[in-house]
């Protein structure tokens, strides 16, 4: 008689951390983690202005869960703030995937202007990159911004390019928008 797999009901954990920079933070995260058999799913972490911080999803098994938190939340011992959600199990809705790039000179409310037109079009934001460098030739601080978009299927993507490049020329900035299907 074959065996069956034994499947063990899973509790996903989205974590945000942040605490001043040293050696050991990520692996005291993932110490805690493997310790109560969980694994270590997805993660964005970055040091900014001398401070770690990150977003971590993990997966754990569901009857460890709490204690699993209990235990990261002592890490609060080590310099470390963390904030913990439980992940909601039902898979997002099927909306077109768009990556959005721009770069252009920095100035304030980049950002703000191009995410008010996303929301006002009903994008959602999956994923956003931004950082600044020196100009190659001018030496002017550059912006650039690279962002996963999801638009939902009722809507237009071309009214979205249409507003992008009214707004992309308001700022005077390069605007690329690409439909990740293609």
């Amino acid at each position: 008689m074959p065996l069956k797999a034994q499947t063990t009901m899973q509790t996903h954990l989205v974590l945000t951390v942040i605490g001043p920079d040293r050696p050991g933070l990520v692996r005291a995260i993932a110490e805690e983690i493997a310790a109560a058999g969980g694994s270590w799913l997805e993660s964005r972490m970055a040091t900014l202005a001398g401070q770690f911080a990150g977003i971590v999803l993990a997966s754990v098994p569901a009857a460890q869960a709490d204690a699993l938190v209990q235990r990261l939340d002592a890490l609060h011992a080590q310099g470390l703030r963390l904030t913990i959600e439980r992940g909601q199990q039902a898979p997002p809705p099927a909306d077109r995937g768009l990556t959005l790039e721009l770069l252009g000179q920095d100035r304030p409310g980049i950002v703000r202007d191009i995410t008010r037109v996303l929301a006002a079009q009903r994008v959602s934001v999956q994923e956003l990159e931004t950082q600044t460098a020196s100009g190659s030739f001018s030496g002017e601080t550059m912006f650039k911004a690279t962002a996963r978009l999801a638009l939902p299927r009722s809507a237009s993507i071309d009214a979205l390019r249409a507003s992008l490049e009214q707004i992309a020329n308001d700022l005077m900035v390069d605007i690329s928008l690409q439909d990740d299907a293609r």
